[in-house]
């Protein structure tokens, strides 16, 4: 009975606000309670500033971020004199198969850790009730507008908290209001965690502020200071701002200390806007950097002369621009739960309850959440996208660059959302800079190179604090070769030649840098030497503890990968022959993929046995995924050795490792495994909860759960979505190639392949009834599908393959073509 009053009362309180509620609810995050904790807010952004908005009555918690708001400043240069002499020392050790003393003597090649992305602050809304609590409550996120509303009933009055981060304006807009005349008293105030003086100015509460000049990782405690604002080598931290401003209908507005107090109000609209004095990767935040207040000031003065209607109506035309592109549609004969609380359809979900639509929500909000962190330059979104409320982030809310960035970004070609991938390409350029200093002082190489933590500012060393990092994760070199793989798929996706010769010389680097840094073992072929594979250790000798070897699978493949890649981009742009021929050469002579004596494909350069054979990491298989040089339809055999390692690797693992996997299985065509990880995926978490912690999955505002919270796993699980229903990888469009059993029914809309189409497909019954391929460049389409299909108009029918059924055909730009069954 409560929970149908609450629907009534939400649904006169959205029509009282103009807003319908009909097909809104099917994407929609609600609760019927206020968040407690953190991984319970809603998250909005506009790509710069989030908010993660609890929907508390009497204190209304908004907790901000703003994308640039980083400890630290730009990179110093070789930072590690000595690193080189070491080189031609761990190599002798690994050729003698001594890995303790090349583990120990890698050590000696670490340099400083990268810096940390910090909270901006707190919005504080406070309204005096009497001590009277809500009769009746619910708070939600339609992922379709970005508008975060909050209704409560207290006192027989009808109280609505609407809040957006609008793209168009640069700023977070609130607007309180009640359905009865100057029931508005409200206190505001700010909070934040770094240095900072609070002032009421121009009738706005106004934060100012300083990051530390460095911050530690979480998991660093040798430090007496982990956090530090005064810099010795001269340049301190970097400068930022907040202006609150509130507009006011009825009611007066007056100051009490640092904060404002506004009494009986009608209605009250609140401007936020935030920003910092970052100036670049290379420019000092503190004595070369912008003027934050003018940046912070500037778009509350375009706003405030703007009606509310007419600021919502921009965000949203902005937002579903992008939101819009995608739609998908799962198993709608189900039970609809739509108008259920998100927490009680994971509550039902864990227990084994059907909720198609709960999966279909997750999927969209992976691209909502990228919408709303992926839009500020040089700052791509990060381990937690933009949102954070620790000084000293799990993981310093970084670039961890050997899976989880390169993670944030796998659902944004496909996903259609290429435009969003300008924040990475963006980066991507920093850190060749920098990474080329690092291959010359480090290596004495040429190109670039990058390891495996970064940050804002571009840091390319290997991280670990001069020799206390343990090279299990911080001594990884292949942070380049990966992060290129993005550049030339953005070009596989948009057809886009221009911008491939813009960034041809980057990918072009990072294979320089591979050439010099392989060496040749005893049987002839070409390694890489040291190596590791990511945060994995193996047993030699029985049992001793190895974590540095010579030419991990991984590296093997990233580097095939990169080589391949860098051939075909030289030949579309029909250039530097000479290098190509150099890289292929090289190409032929890389160390092949083995299989081990347990059918699985090896992760190392012996057969060794794995100290955790159930390691979150599935590193040796980047062949199968992202790349695609594994594959049952070009390797079979090779395919089978990586079904057997996921096998071993289990079912099990943090959430962004099951999101991988997800993935993975589907690119191995096998939709039921893929499906029954992505279900893990949906495993409800709980902060400090004995009945739902510390797995991985997600917690109940749907953030992915490493545990803690990491965003790479949102946005993978949606990448992976679209792995089991249409894959490209293969220089073809392959339809419904990992369909699983649950989902028997469906529709999905908008997604991209590569060689810029558009792929609608409805299925029925676990089979294609139809398909629509829309060309937007021209050019030769080549289909697979399960089932035997005809393409209309061409009246082109699909011949029998060893996987399913093929049909080539060429298309115009700007045309649409339909394939239905074959009857």
């Amino acid at each position: 009975m409560l929970y149908n009053s609450l629907k009534k009362s939400f649904f006169l309180l959205s029509i009282m606000a103009g807003f319908s509620v009909s097909a809104q609810q099917d994407l929609k995050l609600q609760y019927n309670q206020p968040a407690v904790e953190w991984t319970e807010a809603l998250p909005i952004g506009n790509g710069t500033l989030g908010a993660m908005v609890f929907g508390r009555v009497d204190s209304e918690l908004i907790q901000l971020n703003e994308a640039t708001l980083w400890s630290g400043g730009p990179v110093q240069k070789n930072v590690n004199p000595n690193a080189f002499k070491n080189l031609a020392l761990i190599r002798e050790a690994l050729t003698n198969e001594n890995f303790e003393k090349a583990y120990d003597l890698t050590k000696n090649m670490q340099g400083a850790y990268s810096e940390s992305f910090m909270p901006l602050g707190d919005l504080i809304l406070t309204q005096d009730f009497g001590g009277n609590k809500p009769d009746l409550y619910n708070r939600s996120l339609d992922l379709q507008t970005g508008l975060a509303v909050t209704n409560f009933s207290v006192n027989g009055v009808n109280y609505k908290r609407e809040i957006f981060a609008s793209a168009p304006a640069q700023c977070i807009v609130i607007k309180l209001s009640a359905d009865q005349l100057e029931k508005l008293s409200v206190a505001i105030d700010a909070a934040s965690l770094l240095k900072n003086e609070r002032t009421i100015k121009n009738q706005s509460v106004v934060l100012k502020g300083k990051a530390p000049s460095h911050a530690d990782p979480n998991y660093i405690d040798y430090n007496k200071e982990p956090v530090v604002y005064e810099d010795a080598a001269g340049c301190r931290g970097m400068r930022f701002e907040l202006i609150i401003k509130p507009v006011i209908k009825d009611g007066e507005v007056s100051s009490d200390g640092n904060k404002l107090v506004i009494k009986n109000a009608s209605e009250i609209l609140l401007f936020v806007s935030a920003a910092t004095s970052f100036n670049g990767f290379d420019k000092c935040p503190d004595s070369q950097g912008k003027d934050e207040h003018k940046l912070a000031e500037s778009p509350i003065k375009k706003a405030v002369g703007k009606k509310y209607d007419s600021l919502l109506k921009e965000h949203i035309a902005d937002f579903q621009n992008f939101f819009n592109r995608v739609s998908l549609k799962l198993n709608e004969k189900e039970t609809n739960k739509s108008n259920l609380p998100t927490d009680t359809r994971l509550e039902q979900y864990a227990k084994g309850e059907k909720d198609a639509g709960l999966e279909a929500l997750f999927f969209q909000f992976g691209r909502y959440l990228l919408i709303s962190s992926s839009r500020t330059h040089n700052t791509p979104a990060n381990l937690q996208g933009i949102w954070n409320n620790k000084l000293r982030a799990p993981w310093s809310s970084n670039y961890t660059t050997n899976i989880n960035l390169q993670m944030n970004y796998w659902p944004v070609e496909s996903g259609s959302l290429s435009e969003l991938f300008f924040p990475l390409d963006e980066f991507i350029k920093n850190v060749s800079v920098t990474g080329a200093e690092t291959a010359k002082s480090y290596y004495h190489a040429n190109g670039w190179v990058l390891h495996h933590n970064s940050d804002i500012w571009a840091a390319t060393n290997p991280v670990g604090d001069f020799g206390k990092g343990d090279p299990m994760w911080a001594n990884w070199y292949m942070g380049a070769n990966w992060l290129s793989r993005h550049l030339w798929e953005h070009y596989q996706y948009t057809g886009d030649k221009e911008y491939l010769k813009k960034v041809y010389p980057i990918i072009k680097g990072a294979a320089e840098f591979s050439l010099d840094w392989l060496q040749k073992d005893k049987n002839g072929y070409l390694v890489t030497m040291p190596s590791t594979s990511p945060e994995n250790k193996y047993y030699y000798d029985g049992k001793k503890e190895g974590v540095v070897t010579t030419a991990s699978t991984m590296d093997i493949g990233i580097i095939k990968d990169l080589f391949e890649n860098t051939i075909e981009a030289s030949k579309v742009l029909n250039t530097d022959l000479e290098f190509r021929q150099t890289v292929n050469k090289a190409a032929d002579q890389l160390l092949p993929f083995k299989i081990g004596g347990k059918g699985q494909l090896q992760e190392w350069y012996k057969d060794f046995e794995d100290e955790d054979p159930h390691h979150r990491h599935t590193s040796h298989l980047y062949a199968l995924h992202p790349a695609n040089l594994i594959s049952p339809l070009k390797t079979p055999e090779l395919a089978a050795a990586a079904k057997k390692t996921l096998e071993l690797r289990g079912d099990d693992g943090t959430g962004w490792s099951l999101a991988w996997k997800v993935n993975m299985w589907a690119r191995l065509l096998d939709g039921n495994h893929a499906y029954k990880l992505f279900k893990n995926q949906l495993r409800l978490t709980k902060e400090n909860s004995t009945e739902y912690g510390g797995h991985g999955g997600c917690y109940p505002n749907l953030f992915d759960a490493h545990p803690p919270f990491q965003i790479d796993g949102n946005f993978a699980g949606t990448a992976g979505v679209v792995e089991m229903l249409m894959q490209s990888q293969n220089k073809e469009i392959h339809l419904l190639p990992a369909l699983p059993d649950s989902w028997t029914d469906g529709e999905i809309k908008g997604i991209t392949a590569k060689g810029n189409f558009t792929v609608d497909i409805k299925w029925n019954d676990g089979k294609m009834s139809q398909a629509k391929i829309v060309s937007n460049n021209g050019g030769t389409c080549s289909v697979r599908a399960a089932e035997p299909f005809i393409i209309e108009k061409l009246n082109i029918k699909s011949e029998k393959s060893s996987i399913g059924y093929t049909a080539v055909f060429e298309t115009k730009k700007g045309t649409s073509y339909i394939l239905i069954p074959s009857k």
